[in-house]
């Protein structure tokens, strides 16, 4: 309700601005008239614009009609066509294109006004002035704004699109970031099943064979009974966790890790498949829980998979070092020089970023710390892990560093929220695709980065069609104007300028003579558009009046000359002045 009354008022705010300007260039417009009535020049646009500005917004078609009228009150002045309703009218106009999306009603209202404009100069039989101001000026006061508001709308949809995309984006890249968690903790759940399902099932055979002792009486035996079908209920209890964390059927995710595997053979396998890698272990190895032993697997697993998928053929070195409470794993992967495999520092050419999302989460799950990036010698993958894992519970999921493909230096800030804020790098983009989010594509986990999800670009190709037809029709709808204007402007020229009589012939034309000696001094044809007070002055009884123009000039108004006839013989001539009488 407070949203609703806060845009009521701003709108009322907008409308209130744009009333005052039009009113201000009303009054200016009244002011240089002169002797305007102020009632019909001033009161009268006022209240039409009082009406009109409001209803541009839920009425815009008939608003700019309204404002039409007041120029058509313009084409039936004797003075002059030219009114400053005309600025009112290229406003709505260009309000009616920003507010309505479709262009049917809108050319069809436009259409109406140019009608009704022209309509009137022939009731009126208007002189060639307000023929050409009607067949120019008002029609480019009706299209031309409407096309500017229709661009206008065109790109401030497409902007609000795009930031839509990149909002929606950005949603799905933490949902992504939030799965490959999810995932990782399954994984490491189902590791604790392997190693303590193990471990309880030990513990319930040794359980079994107490029962066989012959030492044990009757009351012992059952007792032992009792704790088996415990620890059995507990395994399977744990089983069923599990099964409900594990990722549905048919996933295949956690595959690269064999429940039986060590980094040892790992690296063997590395070695014996061609990827130039080095290792070495310091230090006595300790008893490590079966988590924490998963966990360095991990790490030097998805190490070396980044290593030989971003910087192949260049060298890595794995170092895994005991101390007396943790275990350090580091592998580092020189970077390849200048010029070498397209993969370097352009992240992988396909999948989603999960990886050292996943593996960041599985190390913290374990009470170490990871840290990823370039440095000397080349990228850097470095893991601390407890010999026995001492995480406490958690409220929340932690965000976690930025980390960088290899190949790619660190510290590459990541891209602005919509509400102009920073946001930290996505740990999934920064790590394994190593560039900045694509506003258009999206990172869905069947989707590569800078694919384009198949509903994003539907929505983006239809906003683009969209923008290519308006501005194609900004294009094409002058030209069209033009081809029909042009004509019409050209063929008024012709009829002004041919109906020319110079002053010097107009001398020499005598009463009395006849039309056929009079012919050579005559123009080819007769003005068309006189005004109104010309073709009302007195003439002789039964006498047919011609008029011509004195000048050639356009632009203004020029003396019409009036020849009188009677048949074939010429009466009378006088000479009209321009302007009013």
């Amino acid at each position: 309700m407070l949203n609703t009354r806060t845009t009521s008022a701003r709108s009322a705010r907008g409308d209130a601005a744009l009333w005052t300007v039009l009113a201000a260039a009303t009054g200016y417009g009244f002011r240089d008239a002169g002797s305007a009535s102020p009632t019909l020049d001033l009161v009268l646009p006022l209240a039409v614009l009082a009406v009109a500005v409001p209803w541009s917004r839920r009425r815009p078609g008939a608003a700019v009609a309204l404002v039409n009228g007041l120029c058509v009150m313009g084409l039936a002045d004797a003075s002059t066509p030219g009114n400053a309703h005309v600025l009112s009218l290229a406003a709505l106009s260009c309000l009616l294109g920003a507010r309505v999306a479709e262009a049917r009603r809108p050319l069809l209202v436009l259409a109406g006004c140019a009608a009704v404009d022209l309509a009137t100069c022939a009731v009126l039989r208007a002189q060639p002035v307000w023929w050409f101001y009607a067949l120019t000026v008002l029609p480019a006061a009706l299209l031309l704004p409407w096309l500017a508001g229709r661009h206008w709308r065109g790109r401030r949809q497409l902007v609000r699109e795009g930031w839509r995309l990149a909002r929606g984006l950005e949603e799905r890249q933490h949902l992504v970031a939030e799965r490959a968690r999810l995932t990782e903790r399954a994984e490491i759940a189902a590791d604790m099943h392997d190693s303590l399902g193990h471990a309880l099932s030990l513990v319930a055979l040794r359980a079994g064979a107490l029962e066989l002792s012959p030492d044990l009486t009757d009351r012992d035996r059952a007792d032992l009974a009792d704790l088996r079908g415990t620890i059995a209920d507990a395994v399977e209890q744990v089983r069923e966790t599990v099964a409900v964390l594990r990722d549905p059927p048919g996933s295949d995710t956690g595959a690269g890790l064999p429940v039986n595997d060590t980094v040892e053979e790992l690296l063997s396998r590395a070695v014996a498949s061609g990827v130039p890698v080095r290792w070495e272990r310091r230090g006595a190895s300790p008893p490590l829980s079966c988590p924490v032993e998963r966990g360095m697997y991990r790490v030097v697993q998805e190490a070396l998979t980044n290593a030989t998928k971003h910087a192949p053929d260049c060298s890595i070195s794995v170092r895994i070092t005991h101390e007396p409470d943790r275990t350090r794993v580091s592998v580092v992967n020189a970077v390849p020089s200048a010029g070498g495999p397209a993969h370097t520092g352009a992240g992988p050419a396909s999948g989603v970023g999960r990886g050292l999302i996943g593996l960041q989460e599985r190390v913290t799950v374990l009470g170490g710390s990871l840290r990823t990036g370039s440095g000397s010698g080349g990228f850097h993958v470095t893991a601390v892990l407890p010999h026995r894992a001492t995480t406490a519970a958690r409220t929340g999921t932690p965000a976690p560093g930025p980390v960088t493909a290899p190949g790619r230096a660190a510290g590459i800030p990541g891209p602005a929220s919509p509400t102009g804020t920073a946001r930290r790098p996505d740990p999934g983009m920064a790590a394994d695709s190593g560039m900045a989010p694509d506003p258009i594509g999206a990172m869905d986990p069947d989707t590569a980065p800078g694919e384009v999800l198949p509903g994003s670009a539907e929505r983006l190709a239809s906003v683009r069609s969209d923008a290519r037809r308006r501005s194609a029709l900004a294009f094409v709808a002058p030209v069209v104007a033009a081809v029909f204007l042009v004509p019409s402007a050209v063929y008024l020229a012709w009829q002004l300028t041919t109906s020319v009589l110079p002053p010097s012939r107009y001398d020499e034309l005598t009463p009395g003579r006849p039309r056929t000696e009079l012919a050579p001094l005559l123009p080819a044809r007769a003005y068309p558009y006189p005004s109104g007070h010309a073709r009302s002055a007195p003439r002789p009884p039964g006498a047919r009046c011609e008029f011509y123009r004195s000048g050639r000039d356009l632009l203004e108004e020029v003396d019409l000359y009036r020849l009188c006839w009677s048949g074939d013989t010429l009466l009378t001539k006088d000479t009209v002045p321009a302007g009013r009488p």
